[in-house]
């Protein structure tokens, strides 16, 4: 595999400032730049962009930008480089829209059933923003309901893992046959194999009640469905063989 493209070298460096930045700048600057839901007063237009380039710790940035260098060199020398950001971008915002959607769900499911028991909206946003506890809620919802309306309406989502999976389908699709490693698997797996059955993790992850940390699954579904999108349309017209620049 060729080194590191010009790009993606420029992408990490960016994203290590905004991490040694939102370390030097504290909270401020970290609620600036995350992305919030869009019904919560922290969100900003701004954001659904911005939250690309931050991380929840040294672990998080590291293996994705170790990522965005494996998969997404090898990418940007073949599009070339107005090509690449145009994907990259579209896949990280498409990340986003999905688990924003999934996160409107959540609330709108529970705001619902509150709004249809007599309590207001007015009510209910006030008792979200300021963090209360409404006893009263348990006879209209459940506890686990309760903790989806307010982890919805409080998310703050950060990282570029949702471009970074858009970047895995597109490396799946150009480079069919190379062979990956999965963590914890001992032998290597095709990327066209190997790339699938991240999502399908990920969409397990998603629609259960199991958690292995504060993931945004529905992000990473949201990458690769919009990364599969672009590829199809690319390949069927065969502007995956042209360079932008």
């Amino acid at each position: 595999m060729r080194g590191i493209s010009e790009t993606v070298k420029h992408l990490i460096i960016i994203n290590g400032i905004f991490f040694f930045a939102s370390g030097l700048l504290g909270g401020t600057f970290s609620d600036l730049m995350a992305l919030h839901f869009y019904m919560n007063v922290s969100f900003q237009p701004w954001q659904p962009l911005t939250h690309m380039f931050m991380h929840g710790g040294i672990y998080h940035l590291f293996f994705n930008m170790l990522g965005l260098w494996m998969f997404g060199s090898p990418l940007e020398q073949m599009w070339g480089r107005q090509k690449f950001l145009f994907y990259y971008f579209s896949t990280g915002i498409g990340a986003a829209a999905l688990q924003m959607a999934a996160y409107a769900y959540n609330f709108h499911s529970g705001v619902d059933a509150l709004q249809a028991a007599g309590f207001s909206s007015a009510e209910i946003l006030d008792t979200l923003v300021t963090g209360k506890y409404n006893t009263a809620w348990l006879e209209v919802l459940s506890q686990s309901d309760i903790g989806s309306l307010y982890s919805s309406y409080m998310s703050s989502m950060v990282g570029a893992s949702g471009a970074l999976y858009g970047i895995l389908v597109a490396f799946a699709f150009s480079f069919p046959e190379t062979p990956l490693m999965l963590l914890f698997v001992p032998f290597p797996i095709k990327a066209k194999y190997f790339v699938p059955l991240l999502i399908v993790g990920d969409l397990f992850f998603g629609f259960s009640s199991i958690s292995v940390g504060p993931i945004a699954h529905f992000a990473h579904v949201g990458g690769a469905v919009t990364g599969f999108l672009m590829m199809y349309f690319w390949k069927k017209n065969q502007f995956n063989q042209n360079r932008w620049d």
